[in-house]
């Protein structure tokens, strides 16, 4: 009975935005649509680098907001130039995980039971506490 949630980072990794939490079985893509993300990015004149779980969420290739590495299929392998361009933006996100990482470092999360509107005034509030301590 987890609980899903998206955020953005800045290229440092601080964390600069929490979703509404969601049921756990909430697909990235669904909880980014939902949140409109993609018209939020756009509107800020922002852009995203984003994990595999949000391949698709995207239409518009010739201007892209979020930016998605390549996913392997059974019947369609990578080919060399798409693995290489998965490593650098896999590099290039590394900072975003730290970002994750921080936050996850907060135990009351782990045992977190609870309704999602309770979970997203957490969330909001860890959010300010984990950039604290990074900051400091």
């Amino acid at each position: 009975h987890g609980l899903h949630f998206l955020a953005l980072t800045d290229e440092r990794g601080r964390l600069i935005w929490i979703s509404a939490a969601r049921p756990g079985r909430t697909h990235d893509i669904t909880a980014a649509r939902r949140d409109h993300v993609l018209e939020h990015l756009r509107a800020a004149g922002l852009g995203a680098l984003a994990d595999l779980g949000f391949v698709g969420l995207e239409k518009d290739s010739d201007d892209p907001v979020v930016v998605t590495g390549f996913k392997a299929t059974r019947a369609r392998k990578l080919t060399a130039g798409q693995k290489q361009a998965n490593q650098i933006l896999a590099a290039a996100r590394a900072p975003v995980e730290h970002g994750f990482a921080h936050l996850k470092n907060w135990r009351i999360l782990t045992r977190l039971r609870t309704d999602p509107s309770r979970a997203t005034s957490l969330l909001r509030a860890l959010l300010v506490l984990t950039n604290l301590a990074v900051a400091r």
